[in-house]
């Protein structure tokens, strides 16, 4: 066996849900600015900081409205949320192996659970952070520090497997190993500093 301890961003990672983030930040952004944003801006910050932390970037003034909207838009559209191919067996695989398992995830709390509704994803981990959980957010190793030790775990016991720069910062800097994965759809992978890149589920396998 690998590594005994294996944590996992949600979206971009797990989830294939850069497309309905994406169209909740341009309805959110067209409905209370009125006015059109790029999509590499809207979408820059998303897997760090807190959806408050990202409005806050675009329009400091009306960080409330754009969280409201963006929700609104938002929710709904997990309905339509699937996992990437491939991951389900992953988990499958690293669960039969005795592996330990944690999602650590930017999102809420209530807004995690809208997609455990939808998709067979709870029952697989030990450990699950949200944004509430943690004063400081990725890049900011608090919320995988956090899991690790919910787990009893040391660092040089675990990977995190993310799509975006904040989380190979985030992994770097609680000395766990970064691996990123090519499948996010949300940021560019020349931005992600990693210690390995996957192109693949089960490449992943591979390098755990």
């Amino acid at each position: 066996m690998g590594l005994p301890v294996v944590l996992f961003d949600l979206d971009g990672t797990l989830i294939d849900s850069g497309a309905i983030i994406l169209a909740s930040m341009r309805h959110a952004t067209r409905t209370v600015l009125e006015r059109e944003i790029p999509d590499d801006v809207l979408i820059s910050h998303v897997g760090g900081s807190s959806l408050h932390e990202q409005m806050r970037v675009i329009d400091a003034e009306r960080v409330e409205e754009l969280v409201d909207s963006y929700r609104e838009h938002n929710e709904p559209l997990h309905e339509t949320l699937a996992c990437f191919d491939g991951m389900l067996q992953v988990l499958d695989t690293l669960r039969a192996e005795g592996r330990r398992l944690g999602i650590v995830t930017a999102k809420r709390r209530v807004t995690l659970d809208l997609a455990f509704a939808r998709l067979p994803l709870e029952q697989y981990f030990d450990v699950v952070v949200t944004s509430e959980q943690t004063e400081h957010h990725k890049p900011h190793p608090e919320p995988i520090l956090l899991a690790l030790d919910r787990l009893g775990a040391q660092p040089h016991e675990a990977a995190y497997v993310g799509d975006s720069p904040f989380d190979m910062g985030a992994a770097r800097a609680a000395g766990v190993k970064a691996v990123a994965v090519s499948w996010g759809g949300i940021h560019p992978l020349d931005e992600l500093d990693a210690d390995v890149v996957v192109e693949s589920p089960e490449e992943l396998l591979d390098v755990l």
